[in-house]
């Protein structure tokens, strides 16, 4: 009994370090240095403050992406109007000729209505709130749910809080002001101030200035203070109105093409996951 149980406990040791010879190469191939290079627009103009650089921005989560892939996932960025039009991000990864694209989700209702309500609804929930309905209420996996026609998959990439109600070239007094104003504001507050007169246009947001300045809109909505300050919108319209009913959580879109996304190995996946978290844990 002795002899065969040692004999036993020798071939299955044996057999053991064979088959774990034989499933080196799996193991090599899982963990491989192979490399994945993609692209990702944005709906916005170089040099944008949080929306192209800084502190949660799609360059920001770039790079925490290439450090904790260690290089395997390298990503360029291309900022609106250099690759493609500001808002043509969404065709061009539903098309496959880019892997990712950066914007809110709500320039894309006129081809899905429902994607608005993943950036933002007027008078909805604080930017807590609408993280803790995406990623603990089911709002991610309808986000999913809703691109997957299109072959596409979305992650919430970062937050402005609550927008200011925008500048105004005229002071408006009276509700009946708003009758025929035309005015760059987008999603369902578009759909809001349209019931009450105004001519609503989204415009990206390289193009809000020469619009206000020139007088082809007559009022514009687009962040807060510092944003706006620095597109130099104090200087095309005098009356600035606050706070914000219309935007109260404005979530940034990664946008990712479906095929790219299933190409990926489950650590590398985990990593984008990881780098669109980590704003949003810092932050809360």
């Amino acid at each position: 009994m002795s002899f065969t149980r040692r004999k036993f406990l020798t071939t299955a040791a044996v057999s053991s370090t064979a088959g774990l010879v034989l499933g080196a190469p799996s193991i090599a191939r899982a963990q491989s240095s192979e490399t994945f290079n993609w692209r990702m627009t944005n709906a916005y103009g170089p040099g944008s403050p949080f929306y192209v650089e800084g502190p949660g921005s799609p360059t920001d989560v770039i790079e925490k992406i290439n450090t904790m892939s260690g290089g395997r996932l390298n990503i360029q960025h291309f900022a609106a109007g250099e690759l493609i039009p500001a808002l043509e991000g969404f065709e061009a990864v539903q098309s496959g000729t880019i892997e990712m694209n950066a914007a809110n989700s709500y320039f894309w209702s006129g081809t899905t209505f429902a994607a608005q309500h993943f950036t933002t609804v007027p008078f909805g929930m604080s930017f807590m709130g609408h993280m803790a309905w995406l990623y603990h209420g089911g709002g991610l996996e309808l986000w999913h749910e809703l691109y997957e026609p299109y072959g596409m998959v979305a992650f919430p990439l970062n937050n402005t809080g609550v927008q200011m109600t925008g500048w105004f070239r005229d002071p408006i007094e009276d509700i009946g002001q708003l009758d025929c104003l035309r005015m760059r504001v987008p999603g369902l507050a578009g759909k809001v101030y349209s019931s009450l007169g105004v001519d609503a246009r989204v415009l990206p947001g390289g193009e809000i200035f020469p619009a206000l300045e020139r007088g082809v809109i007559d009022a514009a909505e687009f962040v807060g203070p510092y944003q706006d300050r620095r597109m130099g919108l104090q200087d095309a319209a005098k009356y600035y109105y606050t706070t914000g009913w219309h935007e109260p959580s404005t979530t940034g879109e990664l946008l990712i093409s479906k095929s790219h996304w299933d190409s990926l190995p489950a650590d590398l996946q985990m990593i984008v996951r990881s780098a669109c978290l980590t704003w949003w844990i810092t932050t809360a």
